[in-house]
């Protein structure tokens, strides 16, 4: 099965406002699932990191059904990951006029979704 290629769509959302260490954890909970069963895991997990995975994962879905013509009751979850986005600069002012910078953290989330079909 190494010579077939299965075919993967894919939705990214860049920018987000959290750190990639917290939104890798909800991640690791819904790689390899399928579609229905990490919708139901990420609507009852109590992770604020659940709200933009949620949201890539319906967004690669809809592309699955729209642009590859896929049935979204076979889709798994292929591939998920979150990298490092660009962090914002901050400063936070301290005793006797210093300023200590604080990094808030972006990151991109990458779900890809595959039909389960091929798979036996």
């Amino acid at each position: 099965m190494a010579a077939e290629t299965r075919e993967e769509v894919k939705a990214i959302a860049r920018y987000i406002r959290m750190s990639p260490f917290k939104v890798r954890r909800v991640l690791d909970q819904i790689r390899g699932r399928s579609y229905r069963e990490a919708l139901i895991i990420l609507e009852f997990m109590p992770y604020k990191a659940c709200e933009p995975v949620l949201k890539v994962l319906r967004s690669a879905a809809a592309n699955a059904e729209h642009n590859a013509g896929m049935d979204p009751v076979t889709l798994f979850v292929s591939q998920a990951y979150a990298d490092g986005g660009p962090g914002l600069k901050r400063y936070r002012p301290r005793a006797q006029g210093r300023a200590y910078q604080i990094r808030k953290p972006t990151c991109h989330i990458t779900i890809a979704v595959a039909s389960q079909e091929e798979e036996e």
